[in-house]
């Protein structure tokens, strides 16, 4: 149980953090009208369509995502680290925290702002396709600005918010269209990706 007490404090402040505004949006104006859960889409997933041909195009975004973001950081291993890497080299014992960090403090907390957010609210004024881009662009600057701060390259700015991007438009296109606006589905990818690459990191 080494450091999941810690992680589990932390990733509860984050969620709590990263739910905050949208909690005081939807006291403003949907309280009356909504649950704040299915608000933000914190609901049962009723998929549409070949459950089967869906888990594969799941699991090649993780694939490219994957494959492209550890490219990238081996590349320059010296100035940008991967999710997670917090836990390398920490040994097996620190699997309950790896599993924190990805399904709560990073998985959660960001599906939550995210796609069930900023999407969601985008897309319930100017569609579903705006929405998207929104969020996605948000989602992948939120992770490729720090690692160009870091390096101090353009090029690794633009392709680690590229793909965080990509990742983040996949999900919200996923919980939309295939999971009738449940945020769960997106939530699980998510957190499988990192809690993977950060046991790896282990």
């Amino acid at each position: 149980m080494n450091g999941f007490i810690n992680e589990l404090v932390g990733a509860t402040i984050q969620v709590l953090l990263f739910t905050l505004v949208p909690f005081i949006w939807w006291l403003i104006t949907a309280r009356k009208k909504e649950n704040f859960f299915k608000w933000i889409g914190f609901k049962k997933p009723e998929h549409k369509g070949n459950i089967y041909i869906t888990l594969l195009i799941a699991v090649g975004a993780v694939l490219v995502y994957g494959f492209g973001t550890t490219a990238l950081v081996n590349m320059f291993s010296g100035e940008i680290t991967a999710a997670g890497s917090a836990f390398a080299g920490k040994g097996l014992s620190y699997i309950p925290a790896a599993l924190a960090y990805g399904f709560i403090r990073t998985g959660l907390s960001e599906e939550i702002l995210f796609r069930g957010f900023i999407l969601k609210r985008i897309q319930n004024k100017f569609g579903f396709a705006a929405g998207n881009v929104i969020q996605a662009l948000a989602f992948g600057l939120m992770h490729g600005v720090p690692f160009g701060i870091a390096t101090h390259n353009i090029g690794v700015t633009i392709l680690l918010t590229i793909l965080p991007g990509m990742l983040g438009f996949f999900m919200g296109w996923l919980n939309e269209k295939k999971f009738a606006g449940s945020v769960v589905p997106g939530w699980i990818l998510h957190g499988v990706t990192n809690a993977i690459v950060t046991i790896i990191s282990l």
